[in-house]
Order: structure tokens, then C-alpha cells, then sequence
């Protein structure tokens, strides 16, 4: 219970902080500052605990990351500003998949528990899953509903909910992968009590993006 309410504290208070960084460049633009800087600081401490004796390979791994972020910073930006009503709440539905995609997937593994889904992230299971892409799906067909006027979509909007669904458990098991071979929990603690920037953002790290191509496409 713990857990759940340290989550959904994180996720409403990265939605406030998202709302007001799409109605003012200077605030959007410090916040990828804080994001990129502090994702860097802790993918840095991933791959020195990774790659000790590779120093060829940590430097390899962190350029990929700086490079990534740099792309993701930039596809974002692109797609904001100008400001637009469709543009924010076509994001905040993104983001709200990917938000609600972990706390499903948190919620029903807790629950019912079942088959590991693999050995990368032992707390990941098939029920986990299912709960990642029911909440998901039920969350985003509501927002559908009430902002399907607003929102930029170029496929069904079911489709696009199941994709970023599907994309953001991918970045969770990405980054649960890199803090198994570091042998730690979190990847940082900045966030007392809840860990790391990139245990909060991992799986919109990789679906905002991706994401948003598919809004545009």
C-alpha cells in the first residue's frame, strides 16, 4: 500500500509539474534541463557499476544515452512549441498511458501475482502485464471521451493507447535490466523514498517519444 501511494503521489506531482511546463517555454525548457542532467547523472552511475574494468563500453553506453536524450528533448520541443490546446493534451495523454501503465501493472502483480515474466525484473508478471495495458486502456479511453476533440490522432486511439502501453513497459524492463547487472534497487535518490529520476520516468523516457511519432504520422 506503501508502494502504491508513493507512486501515484510521483505520477500527480510529474502531471502538475507537466502541465505547467506546457504553458511557458522557459519552464518547459529547465525542466529537460533537470531531466536530462539528473538522467545522466544516474545512467553514468549505472554503467560505471556495469562496465568497471570496459571503460571502452561505459564511454560507448553514455554517449548512446546522451545522444537519446538530446533526440528526445528536441522531438518534444518540436512538438509543443508553438503551444497549442491539441499539442498539451495530446502529451498529457501520452503521458497519462504511461503513468497509468505502471500502476496497473503494480497493481495487479501485487494482486493476483502469478508466472514471472522474466528473470531481467523478477516483480514483472503475466497478471502485471495484463493490469499495465487494462488500466492503460481504461484510463485512456475515459480521456478519449472527454478530450477526443483536442487530441492530435492519426490512428485509432485504441491502437495508439495499446503501442505506448506496450512501449513503456519495454523502457521499465530497459532500465530494470541495467540496475540488475549494477547489482542495486534504485538508480538513485534524488526522490526520497522513491528512488531515482529514471525509476519514475522509464517507461516515458521511451513511449513520449515514440509516442508522439505516432500521433504525427
Amino acid at each position: 500500500m506503501i508502494e502504491l501511494l508513493k507512486r501515484l503521489l510521483t505520477s500527480f506531482l510529474l502531471l502538475i509539474i507537466i502541465f505547467f511546463s506546457l504553458n511557458d517555454a522557459t519552464i518547459l525548457f529547465f525542466l529537460f534541463l533537470a531531466i536530462n542532467y539528473f538522467s545522466l547523472i544516474e545512467f553514468n552511475n549505472l554503467f560505471k557499476k556495469i562496465f568497471k574494468k570496459k571503460k571502452q563500453f561505459y564511454f560507448l553506453s553514455f554517449l548512446a544515452c546522451v545522444i537519446y536524450l538530446f533526440i528526445f528533448s528536441l522531438i518534444i520541443w518540436n512538438f509543443l512549441v508553438p503551444f497549442s490546446i491539441k499539442t498539451t493534451t495530446s502529451i498529457i495523454f501520452i503521458v497519462l498511458i504511461c503513468i497509468t501503465t505502471d500502476i496497473g501493472g503494480f497493481i495487479f502483480g501485487k494482486l493476483f501475482g502469478g508466472k514471472k515474466l522474466t528473470q531481467i525484473s523478477p516483480n514483472k508478471t503475466y497478471s502485471g502485464v495484463f493490469g499495465s495495458f487494462f488500466l492503460s486502456i481504461i484510463s485512456g479511453h475515459f480521456y478519449y471521451i472527454f478530450f477526443k476533440n483536442n487530441l492530435l490522432l492519426e490512428i485509432h486511439y485504441l491502437i495508439l493507447i495499446t503501442i505506448i502501453s506496450l512501449i513503456s513497459q519495454f523502457g521499465d524492463l530497459i532500465i530494470s535490466f541495467l540496475k540488475r547487472k549494477a547489482n542495486i534497487k534504485d538508480s538513485g535518490s534524488i526522490l526520497p523514498g522513491h528512488g531515482g529520476i529514471l525509476d519514475r520516468i522509464d517507461g516515458v523516457l521511451i513511449a513520449l517519444p515514440f509516442g508522439l511519432v505516432l500521433t504525427s504520422i
